[in-house]
Formats: structure tokens, sequence, C-alpha cells
């Protein structure tokens, strides 16, 4: 029994030595693939603990999430032939689960240094040749990201169809010092120049803005004149129509008075004509004869003298009229 217990804890330690290198983890988002001899294995694994043959079989953890593959410093000419560098650039991408062994397969388990990071610096290098520094700096910067991002993409579609390249961020490139001082003055001018354009568009908006209350106050005054003058048409319309009514008014107040002693008038030469009768004349003869101051009566006065103004004409008439009937009366007194 005493030569059985160092056997035992061998035994032991040896099997603890095994699963020490036998057993392994595969993390969250990530796929394992096994290499036997230096050989690529068929076999792939889950997330989770496997275990495999130590010291003949290994293994790589391949990530299947998205993940973002820096490139750094990467040298660019430009056709002008000035140098820059692009500092960093990130790309984020993600490879398919179900693409991992075929990848791997045919550009190893560092698959982004062949697909990725040399690509971007050929891309890169491709923009740069074909434009000047005044465009890959200013002009066409904002396009270099889309650019690099398509450019990559079209090809991995045709070498790797499960490799996505869902972004691309491109840091501003550093040029030389006294080019990116001119670029700092230029911008300083622009600067200036977006200042006064800005100042400009202010002051004519200003002169706009005064230009349109101008315009509204002479409105509002046109409309209050012409407001006020429409009024005072009104007013004198009005006047002008009371004048009317009141003019009709009188013409036919006039014209009923007229019309009313029109026919007084006529009747009363129709009663006159009625009362004009002889014995009716002959009454207000000697009522006239009556209404007299003074009457002398004489034999040898042929006439008749009234000394009243007023009934002188009719008195003398009477008196004629006496006379003539005296003498009808009494004809022989005047042939004697």
């Amino acid at each position: 029994m005493a030569n059985i217990a160092p056997v035992i804890a061998v035994f032991v330690a040896l099997t603890g030595f095994m699963l020490n290198f036998s057993v392994h983890k595969i993390e969250e988002g990530h796929v394992g693939v096994y290499y036997r001899g230096g050989a690529l294995l068929k076999s792939t694994s889950e997330p989770g603990y496997h275990i495999m043959l130590p010291f003949l079989t290994s293994f790589r953890s391949v990530q299947t999430t998205l993940q973002t593959d820096e490139v750094k410093n990467v040298p660019c000419g430009t056709s002008g032939g000035v140098m820059i560098y692009f500092d960093r650039i990130e790309v984020v991408n993600y490879l398919h689960q179900d693409h991992v062994h075929e990848t791997v397969k045919r550009y190893t388990a560092d698959y982004d240094k062949t697909l990725i990071f040399n690509k971007v610096h050929h891309e890169l290098n491709q923009f740069c040749s074909s434009h000047n520094l005044q465009e890959v700096y200013i002009e066409l910067f904002d396009q270099i990201d889309e650019n690099l991002k398509n450019s990559i993409q079209d090809d991995l579609t045709k070498m790797a169809p499960g490799l996505t390249i869902h972004a691309v961020r491109v840091t501003k490139p550093k040029i030389p010092e006294t080019i990116r001082k001119n670029y700092e003055l230029m911008e300083n001018e622009k600067t200036m120049l977006l200042i006064a354009v800005q100042h400009q568009k202010v002051v004519e908006k200003e002169a706009e803005t005064d230009r349109k209350r101008a315009v509204i106050e002479a409105e509002k005054l046109q409309q209050v004149a012409s407001i006020t003058f429409s009024q005072k048409i009104m007013e004198k319309e009005s006047q002008k129509k009371i004048s009317e009514i009141e003019d009709e008014t009188h013409l036919a107040k006039e014209k009923a008075m007229a019309d009313a002693e029109y026919y007084r008038s006529q009747r009363e030469a129709e009663s006159n004509n009625v009362k004009l009768t002889p014995q009716f004349l002959e009454m207000l003869k000697y009522q006239s004869i009556a209404n007299t101051q003074k009457i002398y009566f004489g034999t040898d006065i042929p006439s008749m003298f009234v000394d009243s103004n007023s009934a002188g004409a009719a008195v003398q008439e009477v008196a004629q009229d006496q006379t003539r009937g005296r003498d009808r009366a009494n004809p022989n007194k005047k042939k004697a």
C-alpha cells in the first residue's frame, strides 16, 4: 500500500496537468477554431468550456460581434508631391459566424491585417495620389471616409463575403508645419470674410426691415387717409341726400300751397260769380255810400262831392247814378 500512494499522486498530478492544457474557454461573441500540427481543423466551437488534446491541438478565438480596427500613422502622398500622415483611421466591422471557418482558412485568424489594414493603406494612397493637397485636406476631406468604406466593401464582397464594413472614421491628416500655418492664415481670412459677409447680411436685413416698416407705416397712413376720405364722402353724400330730401319736401310743400291757393282762388272766383248779382252790387253800393263821412246835396249841384279819399270814386259814381235817376224822374225840369 505504501508503494501505491506515490503512483496515485503522480497520476493525479499528471491528470491535473493534462486538464490544465486541454480545457479552454470561448467567450460570448466569439467562435473557436482549432489547429493540429499547423493545419486548420474543420470543427469550430461555440462560447463556453471545451476540451482538446493538449500540446497537439491549439485554438484561436475569433470575434463575431462588432469590432473596431484602428489603422495608425498612414503615410499618403498627394498628386503635388506633399507627404501627409493620417494619424488614425477607425474601421468598424464584423465577421458573420457562418463565415468564420472559411475566412480563417483563407486569410488566417488575423484576417483583419490582410483584408482591412493593408486595404486601408492601399485605398488611401490611391485617393491621395489622384488629388492635390487642397482637395485632400480641405475640399474632399468629408468624402474620404465614405469613399474608403465603399471601396473596401466592394473588395470584401468578392474576397470575404462574410466580412461587413459598417463605418469608417478618418482623422484630419498631419501636413507640414509651413503649409499648416498657411492654411491657418487662409482659414482666418475666410473667417474674416464670413464675418464681413454675415455683417453685410445683417445690415441688409436691418435695411430691409426698416424699408418694410416704412412701407407698412405708409400703407397704414394711406389706409387711414382712405378711410377718412371715404367717411367725408359718405358725410357729403348724406348731406346731399338730406338736402335733396329737404328740397323735395319744400317743393312738395310749396306745390301743395300753390295748389291750395289756386284752388282757393278758383273757388273764390266761382263764389264771386255766384255772389255778384245786380241786387248784391246794389247793396254794396248803398253800403259804400253809408260808410262815407260827408255827403252834399243840392238842386244846382250836378254831382255829389265826397270828402273822404277812401270811398271817393265809388261815391261819385253813386251820385252820378242818383242824378241821372232824378233827371229821368223829372224830364220836364230839364227842358225848362
